[in-house]
């Protein structure tokens, strides 16, 4: 096992280079994500990074041995969404793999729940593997929070005690390490629906199993990925409210809203991952603090959030006004 633990993330990290430098030398035959006026680069990028990085992921997933229950639906996104890249899907059908994907895994991991919560369950899978796909529209967001988000599970895993889990969240995060090398503002390569679409279904399903195994509270991964849940949800419920088409894209999400009035891609990533990292260190101390503690952070985290949404619509209007 320690061989192997060991092992497992060198892998990872080097199937999905090999891969990547083979995809690049090969761009032309690659589906471009072809700039519109929701986009936020200006150039065609193509959008396969994702099947480098799940190919790296199933590598070190294959060494641990990684549970069936979680690797086949991340399979099923990976395959369904590589599709929907390359060809175009529509949303019903994406969503009902989606949810077959989010049922499978909760039913096979959490066999024990009643309906009510493994329904609830479900939809916040589901959830979560759509926010991570809402949040990939900047150079380097979606791949900073896939590092810094599984290396904190996998902390967190670590201080638990659950090498297994800790060795999975390892084998995640070095396989996005190695797609940010070419995915750092300014990027070469977007990792595309394949690799945004199960990536978000393994970040709920690494972390339902840490909490069905006694590893943390539930509040643990959603404050370790704080940035994006509140983003994303934060601008549907706005959406939402303003009546509209939620499932078409636009470009209203915060992130988006710094480059459109001059961030640049390189800023934005930047203080996004300082905002990953303030999350993921609070989320770490206040695991084996007092429930007091616990609920203290957690506000801290929210109000946080809710502040910097505030500056962030603020300062969007102030740039609408001058325009």
């Amino acid at each position: 096992m320690p061989d192997v633990a060991f092992v497992s993330p060198i892998a990872s990290a080097l199937v999905t280079l090999l891969f990547i430098i083979g995809m690049l030398k090969a761009r032309d035959r690659l589906p471009l994500d072809v700039p519109n006026p929701r986009s936020l680069h200006r150039q065609p990028v193509p959008r396969s990074g994702g099947i480098a990085m799940m190919a790296g992921m199933f590598a070190g997933f294959a060494l641990m041995q990684t549970p069936l229950v979680v690797v086949l639906p991340a399979a099923l996104l990976v395959a369904f969404s590589h599709f929907d890249d390359a060809r175009g899907l529509p949303v019903p059908l994406r969503l009902g793999v989606q949810l077959a994907a989010a049922a499978g895994f909760a039913y096979g991991a959490l066999p024990l729940l009643g309906f009510p919560a493994l329904a609830l369950t479900v939809l916040c899978i589901l959830w979560a593997t759509n926010l991570y796909n809402f949040m990939d529209g900047s150079d380097g967001l979606a791949g900073g929070m896939t590092v810094l988000g599984f290396s904190f599970l996998g902390a967190g895993a670590w201080m638990s005690g659950d090498q297994a889990l800790l060795v999975d969240c390892a084998v995640v995060a070095a396989a996005g390490a190695a797609f940010l090398l070419f995915n750092f503002p300014p990027a070469r390569l977007f990792m595309g629906d394949a690799g945004s679409v199960p990536l978000g279904f393994l970040a709920a399903a690494l972390a339902t199993a840490g909490w069905r195994d006694g590893d943390w509270p539930l509040w643990f991964p959603l404050v370790v990925f704080a940035p994006f849940v509140a983003d994303a949800t934060l601008t549907l419920l706005k959406r939402i409210a303003a009546r509209e088409r939620v499932w078409q894209a636009h470009n209203k999400h915060y992130y988006q809203r710094l480059v459109r009035m001059g961030w640049s891609h390189r800023g934005t990533a930047l203080a996004e991952y300082a905002l990953m990292l303030a999350c993921g260190a609070t989320a770490l101390w206040a695991l084996r603090q007092p429930l007091s503690l616990q609920v203290a952070a957690i506000t801290g985290i929210a109000v946080l959030h809710a502040s910097l949404a505030l500056w962030v619509e603020l300062a969007w209007r102030r740039s609408e006004k001058s325009r």
